[in-house]
């Protein structure tokens, strides 16, 4: 691997089929033709390089779904620049301290947030800022595509080993940590990912999950980019519309991958049971576990669910399960793509037995090299050349992996995580409150959402909006707890921390419907 040249996709393909469609977007209808994005890339590229932008330099972008997007990952590539892709999700607070972190030369911002982005500009020393509004009308964005004075077009040498991309995730401290994402790991994700997803140029991927999420880039956009497919990108996720594009034959969706929270939304929507699912040849879930009566539902169906597994710091793969298995391995997320290895460790010199729990450890090239400005978080990460996940599951003896729970207490709402930590950290802010833990229960749309166990001072009083509200500023709303619970005092073992197994037994229950 080493010393091996990246290879330019956009070029590739305009090369050799250039009128073959590359992007579809809804519900503009934006149509892009390989050899359209490679030139639109090529004077975006110009654009930025006239800026200033150097090698390893970061682009940033905040934005809702859009082709532009692609856009500028391909552009930003090809001047050897790292794409910096931001959670539109957070608030002005938490992407400042991103933006700080990450030190973009450029950010490009969808006109959506513009309002944030105005917050965030005055609280940080980006250089440059380019607004779109993610549609193709006219814009800074367009302009600049269309007056560049040049067109690159071909990309500057870089080998797999360097860095392209970074994706920001909550660190169980409340501390945001950049996962350095290389090209080795995007190539080694996709060449895994094809075979069991029986993907080729005919392939055509929804991509309805945000694209600053690494499921979306890496296992809708990406791959399909590099085999030369379709894309078909839907600015944000909404339930009859992705159902009207998988039952529409002249887009021919053949490729969907969804949280399980968002195919729970589907099921529920009265067009599900009428909606035209036969053109569909791979159908995954991920993110979170995927509870076996949701399978069972699309399975009755005809929609084969696929489970699969992976995390920001792995490319957004690790393992898959083959469609043949979905009905005799109900719950597993398959076994180790290729290209990567998974154990199970009991302990940190002891692997676990055949469906013993333990931790979740992963080498190979789809393994992060560690995160942005620091060490000392990439060397905990690490035992050798194994990658400690932080989840907990089992593999039995057929070699099939369960994800069972997630160490240091995280929850997934909607596909994101969310770590107690940092929500705590917020909370402990308000007055009223003595102490406090959050937990994950049960949520019928969201798959999990917050519980805040609150222990007042004494005389004070609090409600949920009043939680709500001081969170508005400081958390992004899918981190705010939806819930409230008083309680006299956390419970808490022998060393004084707290025991939030107990607060789940506990409370749990009640939420669940």
């Amino acid at each position: 691997m080493s010393g091996y040249r990246v290879v330019d996709h956009l070029a590739k393909h305009a090369d050799t089929q250039p009128n073959k469609t590359a992007t579809v977007e809804l519900p503009s209808g934006r149509r892009h033709t390989y050899a359209q994005m490679h030139e639109r890339a090529g004077r975006l590229a110009a654009h930025l390089k006239s800026l200033g932008v150097q090698p390893g330099d970061r682009v940033g972008f905040l934005a809702l779904n859009t082709c532009d997007i692609l856009d500028i990952v391909f552009a930003t590539w090809r001047i050897g620049g790292i794409v910096l892709a931001l959670n539109f999700r957070l608030t002005a607070d938490e992407l400042t301290y991103i933006v700080e972190d990450a030190t973009p030369k450029v950010l490009i911002v969808d006109d959506d947030f513009r309002e944030v982005a105005e917050r965030v500009r005055m609280a940080t020393q980006v250089e440059h800022w380019i607004s779109f509004d993610g549609k193709g009308g006219d814009s800074e964005f367009e302009r600049a595509i269309a007056g560049a004075g040049d067109c690159i077009s071909h990309r500057i040498d870089q080998t797999l080993e360097e860095t392209c991309m970074l994706m920001y995730s909550s660190g169980t401290t409340g501390r945001p940590k950049g996962v350095m994402i290389t090209y080795a790991m995007l190539h080694f994700a996709a060449t895994a990912g094809i075979g069991p997803a029986n993907a080729s140029s005919a392939t055509v991927s929804l991509c309805s999950m945000p694209l600053f999420h690494i499921a979306a880039m890496n296992v809708s956009a990406l791959p399909s980019i590099f085999i030369g497919a379709t894309i078909v990108v839907m600015r944000l996720f909404e339930a009859e519309a992705v159902l009207n594009a998988i039952d529409d034959a002249e887009l021919g969706i053949t490729h969907f991958f969804a949280v399980p929270s968002a195919f729970n939304v589907l099921r529920q929507h009265p067009k599900a049971d009428t909606t035209d699912y036969s053109r569909l040849i791979s159908v995954k879930s991920g993110a979170e576990t995927v509870p076996p009566p949701l399978v069972k539902w699309w399975g009755e169906r005809g929609v084969t669910l696929q489970e699969g597994y992976g995390l920001t710091e792995t490319s957004g793969q690790g393992c898959m399960l083959p469609k043949e298995y979905v009905v005799s391995k109900p719950g597993s997320a398959g076994k180790a793509l290729m290209h990567d290895e998974m154990k199970i460790m009991a302990s940190d010199t002891r692997e676990a037995d055949d469906d013993e729990t333990g931790e979740i450890w992963m080498r190979g090239g789809i393994v992060t090299p560690g995160y942005w400005n620091w060490p000392e978080a990439t060397q905990k990460a690490f035992v050798g050349e194994w990658f400690r996940t932080g989840d907990i599951g089992r593999r039995d003896s057929d070699g099939f992996f369960y994800i069972e729970d997630r160490v240091k207490d995280m929850y997934i709402s909607g596909g994101e995580n969310v770590y107690p930590a940092e929500v705590e950290g917020v909370l402990y802010g308000m007055d009223a409150i003595r102490e406090v833990a959050v937990i994950g229960v049960a949520n019928d749309t969201w798959g999990e959402v917050g519980c805040a166990c609150v222990a007042l001072k004494d005389g004070a009083t609090l409600d949920l909006e009043t939680v709500q509200a001081f969170c508005g500023e400081k958390l992004a709303k899918y981190k705010q707890p939806q819930h409230l619970v008083f309680i006299e005092a956390l419970p808490r073992n022998a060393t004084g921390k707290v025991q939030k197994f107990r607060l789940r037994d506990t409370y749990g229950p009640q939420f669940v419907s």
